[in-house]
C-alpha cells in the first residue's frame, strides 16, 4: 500500500515505563478512510499505542507521522490544533455526570470555539440522530444505560467532524444485543462520515464485523496484519492461540 494512502504511520515505536517495555520497535500503517482494529491481550499496550497516535504520549524512540507530519516536531499549540483532527470515544463513554447529554456532545465544539450557539445546537442534534439517540439530549448520563452512554460518547467524538475516530474497547462489558448496535454504529459512522477508524479491542466477535484491517499486538510489536478473511487463516501460533476461543464460532458462519 502506497504511503500516501496512509493517514498514520508508526515506525520503530518504542515506549517503556521504568523497566517495563510496552512497545518495542513497533511498525504500523493506518490506511485513510478504512477501519483498522488492533487486537491483543490485556496489558499488551493497545491503549499506549492509541495515545501515541494523538500525541498524548511521546515515544522513547521511533516516529509517529500523521499525514506525513512528524509529531515530535510540533510544539504544544500545534499539537493541540493537530488533535482536533481526531475524535476519541473512551471505554465507558467518559461523560461529564453534571452535564446533560446535549452539553456533553457540544463540549468539543465549545472547547474548540466552533460555531455559534445555534449552530452548535444543530450539530448536537445531528450527532445524536447519527447514534440513534434523538430524544436523549435533555437527560443526564446517570439516566442512561451503559450502551446509551457509549453512544453519547460516539456523538461527542464526531461533533467537531474529525478525520480519524479512535475507539477504546467500545463493546467491553455490554450485552450481545447492545454490542451488535455498537458494531453497526462504528461501521455506519465510518461510511457516513468518510472517516478513518482505529479501534482497540479484545472482542473478536466485534473485530470481524468492523475491521477492514486487523493488526495483532504481541510482545511490543505488531506480529500480524491482514484483512479479516486472510487473518482468520494465518498460521502464526500467536494468532491461532488468540483466536482460539472464537475461531470455531466464526467458522460456522
Amino acid at each position: 500500500m502506497s504511503p500516501e494512502n496512509n493517514i498514520v504511520e508508526l515506525r520503530g515505536l518504542r515506549k517503556a515505563f521504568g523497566k517495563k517495555v510496552i512497545l518495542d520497535g513497533l511498525d504500523l500503517d493506518v490506511p485513510r478512510g478504512e477501519s483498522t482494529v488492533i487486537i491483543g491481550g490485556s496489558g499488551t499496550g493497545k491503549s499506549v499505542l492509541l495515545k501515541h497516535m494523538i500525541g498524548l504520549l511521546r515515544p522513547d524512540a521511533g516516529s509517529v507521522k500523521v499525514d506525513g507530519v512528524e509529531l515530535s516536531t510540533l510544539d504544544n499549540r500545534e499539537l493541540t490544533r493537530f488533535r482536533s483532527r481526531f475524535g476519541m470515544a473512551f471505554q465507558e463513554g467518559a461523560l461529564f455526570d453534571s452535564m446533560t447529554v446535549a452539553k456533553n456532545v457540544a463540549f468539543p465544539l465549545v472547547r474548540l470555539g466552533l460555531g455559534s450557539e445555534k449552530e452548535r445546537a444543530k450539530r448536537v442534534e445531528e450527532c445524536l440522530a447519527l447514534v440513534r439517540l434523538e430524544d436523549a439530549g435533555a437527560k443526564l448520563p446517570s439516566q442512561l444505560s451503559g450502551g446509551m452512554r457509549r453512544r453519547v460518547g460516539f456523538a461527542r467524538a464526531i461533533a467537531h467532524r474529525p478525520e480519524v475516530l479512535l475507539f477504546d474497547e467500545p463493546t467491553t462489558g455490554l450485552d450481545p444485543v447492545t454490542k451488535d448496535v455498537i458494531d453497526e454504529l462504528i461501521v455506519e459512522l465510518k461510511e457516513t462520515l468518510g472517516a478513518t477508524v482505529v479501534t482497540i479491542t479484545h472482542d473478536m466477535e466485534s473485530v470481524f464485523k468492523i475491521a477492514d484491517w486487523i493488526g495483532m499486538l504481541h510482545g511490543g510489536v505488531i506480529v500480524a496484519r491482514a484483512a479479516p478473511g486472510e487473518f482468520r487463516s494465518l498460521t502464526d501460533p500467536r494468532v491461532r492461540e488468540f483466536l482460539g476461543r472464537t475461531v470455531g464460532a466464526h467458522q460456522t458462519h
